[in-house]
C-alpha cells in the first residue's frame, strides 16, 4: 500500500503546469544551497549534494540551473532551518510537511491557515509522526522490466525489499542507504522516477467525495508554499 500511494503521488506531480514546475527548481535550488553550505560544492565527497543532484535531474531541473543554485549557495545570505510539520487533513488523515525556513512564525501561520481552510488542523510535534516509518524508496517506472531480474538486481545493490507493480517498481532501502542503492542501480543500467527518503505510513484513510475535494485541494496549497519541499500523508488514493 506504501507504494500504491508513492506511485499516485508521482503521477500527480508529473501532470503539473509549467508554472508549478518552475516552483519545484526554485524549491529544488533552495534545497542544494543548504547542502552545499552544509558539505560542500563537490558532489563527490557531498553525499547529500549528490543524492539532490540526481532528485533534481528526476524533476526534470536544467542542469543550467543546478550548477547556479550550486554556484549561488555562497552568496545567499538567508540563512534556512528545516522544520517538520505534522497536522491532521479532513477526516482525520495524518499529513508530515517538511520545510526548510527562513521564518518559522510565516511559515506555521500559513500551514496552519492552509489546514483549517480545508477542514483539518496543525498538531503538536509527535501528533501524527508514529503512524510513519522512515524508509528510503526507489521507484522505477516498470515498461517491460523482468522481475526476476530486478530482484537480483536489486538485493545485490542493498535492498531490504521490493514490490512489483504493473506500472512501478518500489524498491525499499534503509533511509540512510538511498543514495548508496540507487546509485548501485544506477551503474546496473537501471533510471528511476524518485529516489529518496520517505514517511511511509503505516496505516491508510479512505475519503468521500467530499474530502477527497478538500484533501486534494490542502495538497495543492501546501505544494505552492514556496517553504514547503516535501509532503507525506497517508491518504489512499484510488
Amino acid at each position: 500500500m506504501a507504494g500504491h500511494s508513492k506511485w499516485n503521488n508521482i503521477k500527480r506531480k508529473k501532470e503539473k503546469t509549467d508554472a508549478q514546475r518552475a516552483k519545484i527548481f526554485t524549491k529544488m535550488g533552495r534545497e542544494i544551497a543548504v547542502a552545499v553550505r552544509e558539505g560542500g560544492s563537490d558532489p563527490a565527497s557531498n553525499a547529500r549534494l549528490r543524492d539532490l543532484i540526481a532528485k533534481a535531474k528526476v524533476n526534470n531541473v536544467p542542469n543550467d540551473n543546478i550548477d547556479r543554485a550550486i554556484k549561488k549557495a555562497g552568496s545567499d545570505k538567508a540563512t534556512y532551518e528545516q522544520i517538520m510539520y505534522e497536522g491532521y487533513g479532513p477526516a482525520g488523515v495524518a499529513v508530515m510537511v517538511d520545510c526548510l525556513s527562513d521564518n518559522r512564525n510565516r511559515t506555521a501561520g500559513d500551514l496552519r491557515h492552509y489546514f483549517d481552510k480545508h477542514g483539518g488542523n496543525l498538531g503538536q510535534t509527535g501528533s501524527v509522526g508514529y503512524l510513519f516509518e522512515r524508509k528510503g524508496i526507489i521507484v522505477l517506472e516498470n515498461e517491460g522490466l523482468d522481475e526476476d531480474k530486478v530482484m537480483e538486481d536489486c538485493l545485490e545493490a542493498g535492498a531490504q525489499d521490493f514490490d512489483f507493480g504493473d506500472e512501478a517498481v518500489e524498491i525499499y532501502t534503509a533511509w540512510n542507504e538511498v543514495g548508496e542503492v540507487r546509485e548501485a542501480l544506477e551503474q546496473k543500467g537501471y533510471t528511476f522516477a524518485s529516489a529518496q527518503a520517505e514517511y511511509v505510513p503505516s496505516t491508510f484513510v479512505k475519503l468521500d467525495e467530499e474530502n477527497t475535494i478538500k484533501m486534494e485541494k490542502l495538497l495543492d496549497m501546501l505544494e505552492e508554499n514556496d517553504d514547503v519541499q516535501e509532503v507525506w500523508h497517508n491518504w489512499e488514493e484510488e
